[in-house]
């Protein structure tokens, strides 16, 4: 018997708890949330779609007992508030680090053998926060940013190309934000083909520009942040842990010589499996591409060390 936990029921966890349920990738999944009624209502919406949709996972919802996500095999992490009017970006990434703290070590201590998968913002830090203050193993601990970040590259070929998604390889790399990712448009193909033989440089500059603006863009279309596709990610991750896939995932991890760094999670390739991260792959990236991943190294380390001045870390 699988069991994942989901911490936050906002839009995200609740997409993420509907598909690992809907697909039966999980036979039971616990949705917790510190605001009263919003895990057991979307818990009870789930549930109430089984017979209609014909799963038998179950989906149980809570208001903050976590007496009730014991034994986990995986816990989802979306924790965190948004940034509101007036704040700093020392004062959020503060705020965030003091619940996230707080969450993993109510999660670890009923689930201490549990695969944290982490989405609360910003990721490649909660990340770097989690594995260093808990002393987990590395393996254990997976930012899922690059996951959703490499979906949104493949969906921007895609459009490029008029062809299916699921036709194409797209890998993007690097910090989850704006100015870090890095699309790898070298290593993308179509039908074994690689597109930079197919598309012009324009066309596919414009899907890399398009990638990395994904989440802006969407909250620039619909007001708040995406939570379709980054609930999708996060089940595509979880699936690969609980079911042994070995897939070849993008997730922020913690190198350690890999790519020539070390004490920093960011985004990389990795194979993922029952125990989490199973390998590092290296893609011998070129002198450009080194170069943009050494630019977005230096960013979240600077995001790491405002954890550092605030004495979280």
């Amino acid at each position: 018997m699988s069991k994942v936990t989901i911490i936050g029921a906002g839009n995200v966890g609740a997409t993420c708890a509907n598909i690992l349920a809907v697909n039966e990738v999980a036979d039971k999944v616990v949705l917790l949330d510190v605001k009263e009624g919003i895990s057991e209502g979307k818990a009870l919406d789930i549930m109430q779609a089984s017979t209609l949709l014909g799963f038998n996972s179950t989906v149980t919802g809570s208001s903050n007992d976590y007496t009730l996500t014991a034994d986990s095999d995986v816990v989802v992490i979306t924790s965190g508030i948004p940034r509101k009017p007036g704040m700093t970006r020392e004062e959020l990434i503060g705020v965030n680090a003091k619940i996230v703290n707080s969450v993993v070590e109510n999660v670890l201590k009923y689930s201490p053998d549990a695969i944290l998968v982490m989405i609360s913002n910003p990721m490649d830090t909660m990340t770097y926060l989690t594995l260093k203050s808990t002393g987990l193993p590395k393996n254990r601990v997976i930012g899922m940013g690059g996951t959703l970040d490499s979906a949104r590259f493949r969906c921007y070929l895609s459009k490029a190309l008029n062809a299916q998604p699921n036709e194409i390889q797209g890998t993007v790399i690097g910090g989850h934000g704006d100015t870090t990712m890095i699309p790898l448009t070298r290593f993308a193909s179509y039908k074994g083909r690689p597109v930079t033989e197919i598309l012009d440089k324009e066309t596919l500059d414009k899907a890399v520009a398009n990638t990395m603006v994904g989440g802006a863009t969407l909250t620039k279309l619909i007001g708040t942040s995406a939570w379709y596709a980054p609930g999708a990610a996060a089940a595509y991750l979880i699936k690969s842990v609980l079911r042994d896939q070995k897939k070849v995932i993008t997730c922020s991890v913690e190198l350690d010589g890999e790519y020539g760094q070390k004490d920093i999670c960011i985004g990389v390739p990795v194979v993922v499996g029952r125990r989490g991260v199973e390998q590092i792959l290296d893609y011998k990236l070129n002198e450009e591409e080194m170069n943009l991943f050494i630019k977005s190294c230096n960013a979240v380390r600077a995001t790491n060390n405002i954890l550092k001045n605030l004495g979280v870390l």
